[in-house]
């Protein structure tokens, strides 16, 4: 086999790890604030994980909750759950306490790892939830007499019998909800395996892994962006260098020193990376490939990050349904100016797009609609949602919750997403629409728009601006600036200036903290 081919049976974690075990064992698999753990060294320590599992009673589909940031010790959880057969359920750290709440009994797991900095939060809630069996502290080796590496004990660090399948649910990740409680969505080992087949079988490049690479994982590992990231990069035999938390300074200071050559990225994390004090082209000489998502690039932006780092820039898209990539805009299609940069890309080979109207019709090039993927990947559908999962994944399809249209070449272009649709007097008004036409303005250097209650018209346009330091105009500015460049009916009615836009760990706008903080009437004198 070679690194960009797989068949049936190794299109599995636990083969995987066996297979870099005995193929490149002293190849570093993980590196962590300066904590190396190579590839035959995590298959043991994860073998270990995987029996310690089973000898706690826990069997096939059981479900193991993790609370706490990424190290080697998380990732050693993840991949000896996949070879006990059982699901992985992370938990993001910044949620409250009533969120953790809702995802340990959503989800019925059984044991909960955490790192110490959060044993408090989850011991406050631990009795209230029937099926856990117990806390499993998770610490460092400085601490070998208590939590994570006492647990395991001495077990075995020998293969596992009967691991998860490629059709097996490896990872439960609950989405954002941005709209009523969190759902668990499912995902099968061959989410991680799929990508690789399909983009060697066809000979595409667009978004790739080499052995010799050293990747940086940025994102957080709680988040499919980073689960997906590292295990994309773990099957192809990369050196996954972790970052615990990303800070822009110690992402330089990583992608220096570490000799970084690719990784994942969100657009508000590269400018926030490109501000740092000291930062030229010689601090990303050895970077060769940057993929970014969650959102497309600015002209701004991408021109500082072609003179800085280089014409090596990649979007991709995806979501948690998909558990892998869907589309890809290649670095040839970043060109500055190009209509294109507008887009996500087109269709990674083995994926199909289309986009259909709200009785399920598809539409033709040019109309928006609902954005639909159909792909091999890992999507098993929501745990113990059967309904949810109905509307989700129909016939194959996955319904994205994005509204957006194809072109006549298949690119795909998003307008927004379908909860974030702003309905005023029955006009559906695309947020990213007004945000791109406000951010033309050079004293504004980000924007989020949103709906918010009308009494006349249902709804109507507010817009929060974050200004470029030392410049200000007026509401009444923008409005006029808008005037010609977008229909008299999507121009905001509101605007508002903030110091920054609250985002999710993954550098998303929280659009719905907007609308809370802005569902007041609006002020007389508006500050903007």
């Amino acid at each position: 086999m070679t690194f960009g081919e797989t068949t049936t049976m190794e299109r599995t974690v636990a083969a995987r790890s066996a297979w870099h075990a005995a193929g490149r064992p002293d190849h570093i698999a993980v590196s962590c604030e300066d904590r190396e753990v190579s590839y035959g060294e995590l298959h043991r320590r994860s073998n270990r994980t995987g029996h310690a599992l089973r000898a706690a009673g826990l069997r096939k589909g059981a479900r193991v909750a993790y609370l706490g940031r990424d190290s080697e010790h998380y990732y050693d959880l993840a991949i000896g759950c996949a070879k006990a057969g059982t699901v992985l359920v992370p938990i993001n750290w910044r949620l409250t306490g009533k969120e953790i709440d809702h995802i340990l009994r959503d989800s019925g797991a059984e044991l909960l790892f955490v790192e110490r900095e959060y044993t408090r939060t989850a011991e406050r809630v631990a009795p209230e939830l029937p099926n856990l069996r117990g806390i499993v502290a998770v610490d460092g080796e400085r601490e070998r007499a208590t939590g994570f590496l006492a647990w395991k004990g001495n077990q075995p660090d020998t293969d596992l019998a009967d691991p998860s399948g490629e059709g097996d649910p490896i990872i439960q990740i609950y989405t954002s909800g941005t709209t009523g409680l969190p759902k668990g969505a499912v995902l099968a080992n061959r989410a991680y395996f799929t990508f690789h087949d399909n983009m060697a079988r066809a000979g595409v490049d667009w978004i790739d892994w080499l052995p010799e690479d050293r990747s940086l994982v940025a994102f957080p590992g709680m988040h499919v962006a980073g689960m997906s990231w590292f295990m994309h990069g773990y099957a192809m035999g990369v050196t996954n260098v972790i970052m615990r938390v990303f800070v822009p300074d110690e992402a330089v200071r990583l992608i220096e020193r570490n000799r970084i050559t690719t990784t994942f990225i969100a657009p508000a994390m590269l400018k926030m990376i490109l501000s740092e004090r000291g930062v030229g082209p010689d601090t990303f000489s050895s970077l060769r490939k940057v993929v970014y998502g969650s959102s497309p690039i600015g002209q701004a932006l991408l021109q500082q990050c072609l003179e800085t780092i280089g014409p090596i820039l990649v979007q991709m898209y995806s979501s948690t349904e998909t558990g892998s990539v869907a589309t890809a805009l290649p670095a040839e299609d970043h060109v500055p100016g190009s209509p294109r940069l507008t887009s996500c890309g087109k269709a990674v080979p083995g994926t199909d797009l289309k986009v259909v109207d709200r009785d399920g019709t598809e539409l033709p090039p040019g109309e928006p609609g609902q954005v639909c993927v159909r792909l091999a990947a890992g999507f098993l559908g929501y745990w113990n949602r059967p309904e949810a999962t109905a509307k989700s994944l129909v016939d194959g399809w996955i319904h994205m919750g994005d509204i957006g249209y194809l072109d006549a070449d298949g690119y795909l272009y998003l307008r927004d997403r379908v909860a974030d649709t702003i309905i005023v007097a029955g006009q559906n008004i695309y947020p990213v629409e007004v945000e791109n036409a406000i951010a033309e303005h050079p004293a504004v250097a980000e924007v989020a728009v949103v709906g918010v209650p009308d009494e006349r018209w249902g709804e109507t346009v507010a817009a929060c601006v974050v200004f470029e330091p030392g410049q200000r105009v007026s509401g009444r500015q923008l409005m006029l600036f808008l005037r010609g460049n977008l229909a008299d009916y999507k121009i905001p009615t509101r605007y508002e200036s903030v110091g920054s836009l609250p985002r999710n760990p993954t550098g998303k706008v929280l659009r719905r903290v907007l609308r809370d903080q802005l569902s007041q009437p609006a002020p007389e004198a508006q500050p903007a």
